[in-house]
């Protein structure tokens, strides 16, 4: 199984470095994976709608030529169904029991990401209706990547 997370932007705090190279270790016992940052587009501070779309689609190009064919695609969003845990990990598992040893997770810039990858994406999921800064969703992804593993095989985990 191969797992890939496209991120707009890199990890500047190192608490954060820190958190996401604790749960690389682990779910590296499952299997493995790998993070692809891509550079985010500068904005100015008060953007034009047309200046937003604009920004939107460089980062969708430099995110789509990160993703590889035929990985299933799950992408991170506002408007996503929102799972549980378990829910989460009956996902992953079936994509695993499918044949699909490849997903590749997308977490876009601050400005959201391009119609083009919210509608070529095999599942849209919500981590929460509250908003989180865009590089602290990449540790709560990675935890429930690896909190899925331990469901998938049968493994306890903190309650």
């Amino acid at each position: 199984m191969r797992v890939s997370i496209v991120c707009v932007g890199k990890l500047k705090e190192k608490y954060l470095k820190d958190a996401c190279l604790e749960y690389i270790k682990r779910i590296n016992r499952f299997c493995s994976i790998d993070i692809i940052e891509i550079s985010d587009e500068k904005a100015p501070e008060k953007l034009s709608a047309s200046q937003e779309q604009e920004i939107k689609a460089k980062e969708t190009n430099k995110i789509l030529s990160k993703i590889r064919p035929n990985s299933f695609l799950i992408v991170l969003d506002l408007q996503g169904k929102q799972l549980s845990s378990v829910e989460f990990s009956k996902r992953i598992e079936s994509c695993m029991l499918s044949g699909s040893s490849d997903i590749t997770f997308v977490i876009g810039g601050s400005l959201g990401l391009d119609m083009s990858v919210l509608k070529g994406n095999d599942l849209s999921i919500c981590l929460s209706e509250m908003t989180f800064p865009h590089q602290l969703v990449r540790v709560i992804l990675l935890e429930q990547i690896f909190r899925a593993f331990k469901i998938i095989n049968g493994e306890t985990y903190h309650k």
